[in-house]
């Protein structure tokens, strides 16, 4: 799993360095693209001007008034067009003319450069020499905003020109293009990138989610829980995997329950049975009458207790080796309550406890096991007789709160012992009845407990002021 995860990682961060370094070379390649775009479109642009000039040039008398009204009237005409995402409002190409010995003649950019001698610029200069002049200039060192791109283009022959004619236009005039395209490539790849990366965290969702979820579920197993079926969704391979943990672990607890259930009962199971083997021993003995009978009274009680001993874990095993509910249906939680009323109601007689119900008129609609739920019902019930002294009463209580049933059982007994708050659901763990000097069999409250959960719903047993106990059973609502 680690491994996995820091290859994916791994693969991440390779991505993530891949897509900055495209990037990264995306956009430091639009300038130049643009510019030379730009230097090309400029080259003809100067041979076209050139041949112009060269009629004024080759004239015994040189006037450049065509050239210069040419580009008066080109200022003058309205410009407003989209170039892509990119709107031109003015016309942004000069030009300026030298005669064959550098001395500017002629500049449409209000005259600013005539008189001045350009020999020793590249453009100029590589031109009267029969190659290909051009250059770029700052007019602010300082900023590289303000550079201009000079073309330049021979006036009559190449090889021995009688003048140079060069174009020239600002490179921020490209700025707004070169911008537009650089937000788009950075649109583009990020969306890719971001497109990837969601991929990789979908990927990583799909196959770690379904793990992760089984991984709590296994942990909830082994604390004894009993989880839902994990949701892993269809066609995922992971189910597979589910079905084959779900397999292993019902041969294992099958296994484990088989063992630990043997144990249990032959443990729980000597106590009544030395009891039962040590009276028959002394019946055989000459005794009082008075002695005989309570021995016999001995095995008979000692032999219901092992009988209720045998019930109960037959319940409970049944209960434990379930982690869901197998036969759930929609039922009468009024109507399991009383059935168990009905069946505790010689138990109640005998124990010289009254037993007083208050169910509602109107069904109680739950989702479950009729037998379950009227196994949990009847140990609480007994729990709460067996521990009532005579000529108190129980009461049942039955209701709706919160999008529970709720099912209250008091009595007027001692009430649960500090020492055994904290362990009064465990297997096993019983106090000694108050109308008997034996002990229970310590299943009772632990088959109610787990009964609850296989529901989804909740017990508690607490103490009520200033005696007895109060047990409330809470199952969710249909």
């Amino acid at each position: 799993m680690r491994l996995t995860r820091l290859t994916l990682l791994l693969i991440t961060l390779v991505l993530t360095l891949g897509f900055y370094q495209l990037t990264h070379y995306l956009l430091d390649d639009v300038e130049p693209q643009v510019l030379q775009a730009t230097e090309e479109v400029m080259v003809d642009a100067a041979q076209l001007f050139a041949e112009l000039a060269a009629k004024e040039m080759t004239s015994p008398n040189p006037n450049y008034e065509n050239l210069r009204s040419l580009f008066h009237e080109a200022r003058l005409r309205s410009v407003d067009v989209n170039i892509f995402d990119h709107r031109k409002t003015n016309m942004g190409l000069n030009v300026y003319v030298t005669d064959a010995a550098g001395v500017v003649r002629f500049d449409s950019d209000d005259a600013a450069r005539e008189g001045k001698n350009y020999i020793g610029q590249r453009d100029v200069y590589l031109t009267l020499h029969g190659r290909y002049g051009a250059r770029s200039t700052r007019e602010d060192e300082a900023n590289s905003a303000s550079s201009i791109m000079y073309v330049a283009a021979p006036i009559g022959p190449i090889n021995k020109p009688i003048g140079v004619l060069t174009v020239f236009k600002k490179q921020r005039d490209a700025l707004p293009m070169i911008i537009e395209r650089r937000k788009t490539i950075l649109q583009s790849v990020m969306s890719i990138a971001i497109g990837i990366l969601l991929l990789i965290a979908a990927v990583f969702w799909w196959v770690y989610h379904p793990i992760g979820v089984l991984t709590e579920y296994a942990r909830a197993i082994e604390k004894g829980q009993r989880p839902q079926k994990p949701k892993l969704g269809a066609g995922r391979e992971v189910n597979s995997l589910y079905q084959a943990l779900e397999t292993m672990r019902e041969a294992l607890e099958g296994r484990r329950h088989a063992e630990h259930y043997t144990q249990t009962l032959t443990h729980e199971l000597k106590s009544p049975l030395a009891a039962i083997r040590g009276a028959s021993e002394l019946l055989h003995e000459d005794m009082p009458a008075k002695d005989r009978t309570r021995f016999l009274d001995n095995i008979r009680a000692e032999t219901s207790r092992a009988e209720r001993l045998l019930n109960r874990l037959t319940e409970l095993s049944i209960m434990e080796g379930k982690t869901h509910l197998d036969a759930a249906a929609l039922l009468d939680f009024r109507e399991v309550v009383q059935r168990a009323v009905s069946q505790a109601e010689s138990l109640a007689s005998l124990s010289q406890v009254r037993l007083i119900t208050e169910l509602p008129t109107e069904e109680i609609r739950v989702k479950g096991d009729a037998f379950v739920l009227r196994s949990a019902v009847t140990n609480l019930l007994e729990n709460a007789l067996d521990f009532s002294p005579p000529a108190s009463s129980v009461v049942v209580t039955l209701s709706c709160a919160n999008g529970n049933a709720i099912l209250q059982i008091e009595d007027e007994g001692p009430g649960v012992p500090d020492y055994a708050k904290e362990k009064i659901f465990e297997r096993f763990f019983s106090l000694r009845h108050h109308q008997h000097s034996r002990k229970g069999t310590g299943l009772g409250l632990n088959l109610v407990k787990e009964a609850a959960e296989l529901h989804f719903g909740s017990i508690s047993l607490v103490n009520r002021h200033p005696k007895g106990a109060l047990a409330e059973l809470r199952l969710p609502l249909a």
